[in-house]
Formats: C-alpha cells, sequence, structure tokens
C-alpha cells in the first residue's frame, strides 16, 4: 500500500484538491479524470468537506467528467472478462452510489493493443462512445491517411449491431500534448513540469517546467498550437478536433497549468479570424456530442482486434504477455477465490439469516480481494510491466484478500455446522499445498460453478496408508503417489463429485484394509541422450485411459503421439523446450525489456538429456520429464508432469478423462532468455492459430510475414483458450494464466512460460525495469485432442473448470468423536443446489453492498437533498450475471437461445421476490437504458438503441454471447 501513498503524496492528492480548486475558479475550465482507485483515496482520506461539496457542483455542470469510470484503466491483452467486468462495476458502484452518475464513454489511450471484448464490455455499461490510442504503427499511419481512424466497431459477431460501439483511434500524436516549441529549446505546454518523487518540492519549482506564456511569446505559442491542430484536422473527416492536454502524471499544479492554457486560448480566439481556428476546453463527452451531431454515416469494423501491438519495426510489445508468470498467476487464483467466496457468503447470507458471522466485517473481507483483483487489472499490473517495488505491492494486496477470504469460507463453514454443538475444531484454512496435519481429519470441497462436476482434488498427507469416506460413512475412490515437491510427503487424489455451488465433506483417515486407497507405483526410466536418439531401434510406451492412447518414445523420453480413441484418429506430437536468446545491450541492437520481445535469432533446444518417470495408478497416471542441458547435469531447470485419469464406472468422467493435464516447473532461468514450450503435431495447420480474446470469444490469427522482426510479431496473448487444427482434428490448449502464443511453424504452437531480462535502456533503468525474475514457475496447461465437434461440446466448460477449481478447505476431527453428526447428514447440500444448462455460465453471485435505490430518479433526489443512506451496507440486493458461453452458429445444440427461470433456478438460496434487469456494471435499469445508435451504410439514420428487460414472470431467454446482468431479492431479506 506504501506505493500508492507515495503516488498519493507526490502527485496523484495535489491533481485532485488542485483541479477541483482550479474548475471553481473559472466558469470555462473542464477537466477529465479516469481511474477510481486514486480519486477514491484521495476522496476518502485527503478531500476536505469543501472539496467534496465543489466537486459535486463541477460534476454538475458537466465540467468534471468522470470517463471509463472503473478502478484502473484495464490492460486489454492478458485479463480475463470477469475481471474486467468487476474492476468496472467497483468503480461504477462507487461514482453512481456517491455521485448518481454513470460514465458513458472511455478513455482506454494506454494499454498496449487494443481488444475486442472492451469495446463490447463498455456497450453493455452504456456507453455511447470508445475511444483507443495504442495500435500498429503502420496501421495506424495508413488509417490516418485515410481519414478512417473513426468507425462503428462490432466487436462481438454475435452480439454484432446490437452491442457496437462508435470508437474513435487517437492519431499518432497519442494521448500526449506535443512538447516541442520552435522558439526555444525549453519544452512547451507542461507548465507544472514533471512530477517529483517522493517528495513535491518545498518551493513549489519542479523539473521541466515549460516556457511560461508571456506577451512576448504568445503568438508564436499560438501559431504552434494552431499548426498542431490543423495537421491533425487533415486526419479526421470532421472538423471538430480533439486536443488532449496533459499526460502522464500532469496536472499536480493546476494553478500554472490552467492560467497559461486560459491566455492561450483567449488569445487564440480573439485572433480566430487569422488563425483559421476557435478553441475550447472540452470533456471527451462534448467531443463526442459534437461528432454525434454532425450525423455523418460511418464504416462499421468486424470483430478484429488490434492485437499485436508494434511501435516501430523492432518494437513488438509481446514479451509482456507472459512478464512476471508469476503474479499473472496469482491474480488469476485470487480472482477464483474471490468468485468461490462472493457466492458462498451470498448463500450464507439468504439461507442463514440468523447465522453468527458480523455480515459487514464478512463484506469487509470480501471488499478486500475485490479491491485486489481490480487494481492489478492495471495495464501496468498484471502486465507485469511494473517495479519490482509495486509488484510487490500488488502481490501483498492479492495475499492479504485471499487470506480474508479464506478465513471467511472457513469460519462459514464452522458456523453452518454449529460447531458449538458438535464439537468440532477447525484448524484455520490452510492452503492446498501447506499439507494436512497427522490427525484425523476431514477436507470440505466447495464447487463454485452452477454445474455438477466430478473432478479430482490433490492433498498433501505425510502416510501412505489412507482412506477416504464421504458424509454418509461410504468409500470414496482415491489414490496415493509419491509427491514431485518432497520426499517426506505424498499426495493423496480424491475423487470428487459436487452439485452446482456445493459443498462436500470427505473424511481423511490414515488407516489400511480393504476401502484404502489405491497407491500409484514409480516406474524410473534412465536418463536418454537426445544427441543419440536416431541410432537405437525405437521403442514405444504406451500411456492408456478411455479417452486416449499416449505413446512415449523410449529412445529419447519425449512424447511420441496421441490416438483420440473414439474415432482412432493418431496424432504425431513431440514436445521440446526452447529458449529464445535475447539482446540486452542497446548500443547492439534492439532489446527485450518487459514490454518488448526481440529475439536474435531462432529458438535454440535447451536440453541434450531427457529424464522419465511414470507413476502408473487405477485412477491416475502421471508421466514425470526431466529436462537436463546434458547427460551428467546434476539439476533440470525444466520438467512436464502429464497426468491422465481413469474414472470408475457410475461416475461422469466425460470431462476428467477428455483432459491430458499438464504441469510445468520451468526455471530459474539465465539472463536473456525467454523459454517456450514448442509442441509440434503432425497437424496441417497451414500455420493457422486461434486464440481467446480476454476469455470471452475466439480470433483468428493467421501467421503473417514482415520485414523486421516476424517471430515477435506473430506472438499473441492467450487468456484461456488457443488451439491449432486441421480438416478434422483440433488440438485446444486451455490455460490457468496468461502466456505469449504463437505458430512459427506448420502443425506447431508454442507458449511462453517465462522470461528473464537484463538491458541498459535508460529509461528501463531510471523506472527499474529490468525484469531480472530469478523465479521458477509452475504453469498448467489441460490439453483436449478431437475432431472439430468434440472439442467444441468440451472447451468452454473445461476451460472454466480450470479458472474455478474447487476450493478445499480442511478441518481437524478430535479422536473420540464419531464421523457422522446428524448435522453433516442433512448438510450435505444437494437440495439446494443451483444448476445451469452446459452452455450457460453464472458469471457472478455476489452481495455488492451498495445502498442506492435502483430508481434512478429517487436516488438523483437522495444525493441532491444530502440524503444518501449511511451505515451499514444493503445485504438484500444480489447481483446475478449469467453468460452464454457459445457463438451463434458454432454448434448446433448448445449455440441456441436458452430460457432459465431465475426463481427455479435460485429456489436453494430461498423465495426470489423480485428480479430487476441491469446493465453490465449494475448502474442502469435496462429499460430506461438508450444508448446513441450512429449512422451506418446499413443503418442510415441515427437514433437510440434501447433493450426492453423481460422479468415480469422471472423467465429470461439467454442468446449467443449475452451477459445478462440482474438485481435478485428474496423474501425475508
Amino acid at each position: 500500500f506504501f506505493v500508492f501513498q507515495e503516488s498519493m503524496h507526490a502527485y496523484a492528492a495535489n491533481v485532485y484538491t488542485s483541479v477541483v480548486e482550479e474548475l471553481t475558479k473559472g466558469k470555462q475550465r473542464k477537466f477529465i479524470a479516469v481511474e477510481q482507485e486514486f480519486f477514491r483515496l484521495w476522496w476518502d482520506g485527503v478531500a476536505t468537506d469543501k472539496h467534496k461539496q465543489q466537486v459535486h457542483q463541477l460534476l454538475q455542470e458537466g465540467r468534471l467528467e468522470f470517463v471509463i469510470g472503473g478502478q484502473v484503466m484495464h490492460d486489454e491483452a492478458v485479463t480475463l472478462i470477469d475481471d474486467q467486468i468487476l474492476q468496472l462495476t467497483e468503480g461504477h458502484g462507487f461514482l453512481y452510489e456517491t455521485f448518481g452518475i454513470r460514465p458513458q464513454f472511455s478513455w482506454h489511450v494506454d494499454p498496449f493493443g487494443a481488444s475486442s471484448t472492451t469495446p463490447t464490455l463498455f456497450a453493455l455499461a452504456g456507453f455511447n462512445a470508445h475511444l483507443i490510442s495504442r495500435i500498429d504503427y503502420d496501421l495506424k499511419t495508413d488509417m490516418q491517411k485515410n481519414k478512417k481512424l473513426q468507425f462503428v466497431w462490432r466487436g462481438s459477431p454475435s452480439l454484432s449491431e446490437r452491442q457496437e460501439i462508435f470508437t474513435h483511434v487517437m492519431d499518432q500524436y497519442s494521448y500526449c500534448t506535443p512538447s516541442q516549441i520552435p522558439f526555444s529549446n525549453r519544452s512547451g505546454f507542461y507548465w507544472n513540469g514533471i512530477a517529483a518523487f517522493p517528495d513535491p518540492p518545498k518551493d513549489g519549482v519542479y523539473p521541466d517546467m515549460s516556457v511560461p506564456v508571456t506577451d512576448t511569446n504568445i503568438h508564436l505559442y499560438a501559431q504552434t498550437m494552431v499548426a498542431n491542430i490543423k495537421e491533425r484536422a487533415a486526419w479526421f473527416r470532421t472538423s471538430d478536433v480533439l486536443w488532449p492536454w496533459g499526460c502522464d502524471k500532469q496536472f499536480f499544479n493546476a494553478s500554472v497549468q490552467y492560467s497559461n492554457m486560459d491566455l492561450l486560448l483567449n488569445y487564440i480566439n480573439k485572433h480566430s479570424d487569422e488563425f483559421g481556428v476557435t478553441v475550447q476546453y472540452a470533456t471527451v463527452g462534448d467531443y463526442f456530442q459534437a461528432l454525434y451531431s454532425r450525423n455523418l454515416t460511418w464504416e462499421i469494423r468486424d470483430s478484429q482486434d488490434f492485437l499485436p501491438y508494434s511501435t516501430e519495426p523492432f518494437q513488438a510489445w509481446t514479451g509482456f504477455y507472459t512478464s512476471r508468470s508469476t503474479l499473472k498467476g496469482i491474480a488469476r487464483r485470487a480472482s477464483s477465490l474471490l468468485y468461490a467466496g462472493e457466492s458462498f457468503f451470498t448463500q450464507y447470507v439468504q439461507k442463514h439469516p440468523e447465522g453468527s458471522i458480523c455480515k459487514c466485517r464478512a463484506l469487509k473481507q470480501l471488499q478486500s480481494l475485490r479491491w485486489a483483483v481490480s487494481e492489478v487489472q492495471h495495464h501496468d499490473g498484471i502486465t507485469g510491466t511494473e517495479s519490482p517495488k509495486v509488484k510487490d505491492m500488488y502481490m501483498n494486496n492479492l495475499m492479504y484478500g485471499m487470506f480474508n477470504v479464506k478465513k471467511l469460507m472457513a469460519s462459514i463453514i464452522f458456523d453452518m455446522n454449529n460447531a458449538k454443538k458438535n464439537g468440532e475444531v477447525y484448524s484455520s484454512v490452510y492452503n492446498q499445498d501447506s499439507g494436512m496435519p497427522d490427525v484425523d481429519q476431514y477436507v470440505v470441497v466447495y464447487n463454485p460453478l452452477a454445474w455438477n462436476i466430478t473432478t479430482f482434488v490433490t492433498v498433501s498427507v505425510s502416510d501412505m496408508a489412507m482412506s477416504v469416506y464421504d458424509e454418509l460413512g461410504q468409500s470414496v475412490p482415491a489414490q496415493i503417489q509419491s509427491s514431485v515437491e518432497s520426499s517426506s510427503t505424498y499426495e493423496l487424489y480424491i475423487l470428487v463429485e459436487i452439485s452446482g455451488l456445493s459443498y462436500r465433506k470427505y473424511c481423511v483417515k490414515a488407516l489400511t484394509g480393504e476401502q484404502s486407497a489405491f497407491i500409484g507405483r514409480s516406474v524410473k526410466h534412465k536418463r536418454k541422450d537426445l544427441t543419440r536418439a536416431g541410432r537405437e531401434r525405437r521403442q514405444l510406451l504406451p500411456v492408456v485411459n478411455n479417452c486416449y492412447q499416449v505413446l512415449f518414445d523410449q529412445s529419447t523420453n519425449l512424447m511420441h503421439s496421441i490416438t483420440e480413441r473414439q474415432t482412432n484418429q493418431t496424432v504425431q506430437l513431440t514436445q521440446e523446450f526452447l529458449e529464445y536468446h535475447v539482446n540486452g545491450n542497446v548500443t547492439k541492437g534492439p532489446i527485450s525489456d518487459n514490454y518488448l520481445f526481440a529475439p536474435n535469432a531462432s529458438a535454440v533446444p535447451v536440453s541434450k538429456a531427457v529424464g522419465l518417470e511414470v507413476v502408473f495408478g487405477n485412477l491416475v497416471t502421471e508421466i514425470r520429464q526431466y529436462f537436463y542441458s546434458n547427460m551428467t547435469a546434476q539439476d533440470y531447470t525444466y520438467a512436464v508432469y502429464t497426468r491422465m485419469y481413469t474414472v470408475p464406472e457410475g461416475y461422469d468422467g466425460r470431462l476428467l478423462c477428455h483432459r491430458i493435464e499438464q504441469e510445468y516447473s520451468v526455471g530459474p532461468l539465465d539472463f536473456n532468455r525467454e523459454a517456450v514450450l514448442r509442441t509440434s503435431t503432425s497437424l496441417n495447420t497451414r500455420q493457422l492459430l486461434y486464440t481467446d480474446s480476454n476469455g470471452y470469444q475466439i480470433q483468428k490469427r493467421p501467421f503473417k510475414a514482415y520485414v523486421n522482426n516476424t517471430v515477435a510479431r506473430n506472438y499473441y496473448p492467450v487468456v484461456q483458450t488457443a488451439y491449432i487444427e486441421d480438416d478434422t482434428t483440433r488440438l485446444m490448449l486451455l490455460a490457468e494464466r496468461a502466456h505469449g502464443v504463437s505458430s512459427q511453424g506448420n502443425g506447431q504452437v508454442e507458449v511462453m512460460l517465462h522470461r528473464r531480462l537484463w538491458n541498459n535502456l535508460q529509461w528501463d533503468l531510471n523506472n527499474n525495469l529490468t525484469l531480472n525474475d530469478s523465479s521458477v514457475v509452475r504453469p498448467v496447461i489441460w490439453l483436449i485432442l478431437g475432431s472439430k465437434a468434440v472439442t467444441n461440446i468440451l472447451y468452454r466448460t473445461s476451460g472454466l473448470l480450470l479458472e474455478h477449481r474447487p476450493v478445499v478447505m480442511f478441518g481437524a476431527l478430535p479422536g473420540d468423536k464419531p464421523w457422522l453428526p446428524r448435522q453433516l447428514q442433512q448438510n450435505s447440500v444437494h437440495s439446494s443446489a443451483v444448476t445451469l444448462p452446459p452452455n450457460l455460465h453464472l458469471q457472478t453471485l455476489s452481495i455488492p453492498g451498495w445502498r442506492y435505490s435502483s430508481n434512478h430518479s429517487e436516488h438523483v433526489h437522495d444525493i441532491h437533498m444530502g440524503k444518501q443512506k449511511q451505515g451499514d451496507a444493503d445485504f438484500s440486493r444480489v447481483l446475478l450475471r449469467i453468460r452464454h458461453l457459445y457463438e451463434a452458429g458454432e454448434d448446433p445444440v448448445l449455440s441456441q437461445p436458452v430460457m432459465v427461470n431465475l426463481k427455479s433456478l435460485l429456489k436453494g438460496l430461498g423465495s426470489v421476490m423480485a428480479v430487476e434487469e441491469r446493465s453490465l456494471t449494475g448502474t442502469w435499469d435496462v429499460n430506461t437504458l438508450k444508448r446513441w445508435k450512429w449512422k451506418t451504410a446499413q443503418y442510415p439514420s441515427k437514433g437510440l438503441f434501447s433493450i426492453t428487460g423481460t422479468t415480469d414472470n422471472c423467465t429470461v431467454t439467454v442468446h449467443p454471447k449475452e451477459i445478462r446482468t440482474f438485481f435478485v431479492y428474496f423474501q425475508g431479506q
């Protein structure tokens, strides 16, 4: 948190304090504010009552405008749609509750490339226009020349014109005022200078303060500004020019800024005949309003995005797709734990109104994780493009929030099982990786998805002889085997079957007999020398389950092929680790850094020898491959652990059987190495790759040849899904964190798993951006191989199963207590399960705690009368989102619209009294939301979009790719 305090102290607090004071002094002045995190810190901790009054007044006058309004300006390449929605909702909830305002324009000027999911989300949130800046330099030049920087964007093929949005791409000057002035070698237009860390200068003199406007230079200043305005005007279709004034960390001394701006604007307007230009202060809303009223017809852009992003021939911003992989992984684990904690708490509040847990404190625990997951979505957060100090802050906030939510979930279970009466003792809730104590104990497993699941959970135990029982004392299939991590512990795999949004308890006893867990038997193979591979006769080692036969080549210990047993289709498939060697010396050529990937040449294989161990078991077979630099090396830098599952009769094992789980261990790397796992297959893919856009939709990625930097410019982000295919067969990769991914050859897909870099670029050194990441990373990827039809059915549910693995909590069992207290039997809560069909995903089930009235005019009236509801959060309003996972026409069955009765869906939580359909972030009643409809050739008339929410009888029909948002109220709340 100190990093934020440092920024608040150095400049952020001064921005809001001085801007609000300056706006109040001049009726013509305006300002836009974007990220809520800093504004809220100022509002809660710095702003005086007078400042607060002024903010309310300025918002009413339209002179202060909040744009985007999320907690942060989120990254667009490596973030998950759920987290984008969360951070947007978090900021919008605060703005609406506090001021009754709802942002209607975006200002996505800084993310490194633009995704097509973002315009769809902003449309769903009620925005009238979207604004981006960072797109490929060569594409921008072309669009600029042809006046095509503005268009109507249909980000989603299925939602198409219903959720299209007008989009403005900033020209080559982007969002910062050009600072060169021809009449001085000092800078121009930045009169407040550059923010000084850690303390603002006592005398108010900052570094690099621009030449002030004076009688002698005002004409030259005006000429410089007008020339730039006219240059830009030539790139757009109307005579309205958006001229952004400011840049990063500006306006911390707004009085010197505005007083110089006033002089200059007045002078130009006084001489407008001479200059041919008039100028005025404006907000983004003012600009788009002017443009909208021009009534032009705009071109339509389809769902193609603007990724990857390059700023010049050797600067491809594709390194950040992988930078700080550990942070990317923790951010996603945190997001998934938050998702589980929200629905768990919501059910508790509805079903146990008399429960002993303090709801206000519980909500604060959830809010600490909401805030941490929101802030890390920043375009210099989860991207890995921050200094180590800032990265540590993100990590600490995430870990603190996760600790709070785990504590909350444990105390809910404790309370629901009425601990006092039957003497159960809860040890704390440990992480799955911290293992279990040496007593009989139970494992509580919560399924956060609204589907019935059958999967394995893994628990570390200290004994080889173990048995597992369910609540009714029935034996549960389980397998125990030696641990990869340590020689003193064992891994216990437990097969769990759990209904949607339900939990089950399993008793784990140190016990042998008929009922004990299967034991995995390990077979170690000799290390093989890859340099001699062709010399001996090839022998193949099969590993088989009901869906696949995987063959390993015993002359190399590498994977050889996979056969999909249903169609008997065999694909040759081999995997190897390679490293790109990159340059860190700016005098010797292009460099790689946190942002950029600039390989010297093709990737180089890393190992000359591979060790193999196979653990065979009745339920799980694990193949452990260790990659060494040579035959005699002691340590390995790379390992792959591949798991295949066999599910006993009577269990639904379709999804388990159809995935090949892989976990990698990579690192520590040498300096200036970028590590990839390359999977080469016999599929004739013509080098066409498919990757997901923020876990929401799929983008087609044909390989493109460039004059320079072809390798790096063909890297794309994978957030959840990537695949390659030929005419019949598809190989899918599902990821639990973001990576860079590419297809550098026919039939190939490579995933960048880790990077460790050092460079001497002055800017990187000044900001401590050298990515000396010496960690070992442990990412997980699930492989699915099959026909297009089969993979289509499997991959969306599987991707969400990987994202939202069950939450595992532990408690100890006192020795003298029988295992079956009556409460437990009743608490096998299948009756209250929440279950959706497989093409719908329960995106959100939470209690936001907002106190505002959902009637807009009533809420605004309360604010103006100063009657905002103070005090406790509102626990009666439940936020529900449902997302259709399929595109229109993608699958004959799963792409159909689905009718859902919300009353019966949620009957396990209580009796639904009322449902209101809302905009994506909850701030609009959809029946009153009227977005601007911009004219296109296809729709020649301008007008307003309107949606009618269908919630009269609590039945809704969800169409392909829709995300529907509701407020739900239960009886008795």
